[in-house]
């Protein structure tokens, strides 16, 4: 059976130019694209606030 592919979502985010400005920051001093810091930080504060889990990860047996 194939796989399951993961499906991702567009949308048009508003943001104000400062928050933006230090978002393109971040990213940079952690070599990200804005968009990859984005998601990163929105997956963290769902790790964080126990909305998403963790995804298992295989065993290297």
């Amino acid at each position: 059976m194939a796989e399951k592919k993961e499906k991702t979502k567009s949308f048009i985010l508003r943001i104000d130019a400062q928050t933006m400005d230090a978002i393109e920051a971040w990213a940079a001093d952690e070599f990200r694209s804005t968009n990859g810091q984005l998601q990163w930080i929105i997956a963290e504060a769902l790790r964080k606030s126990g909305r998403l889990k963790k995804k298992k990860t295989p065993d290297l047996e």
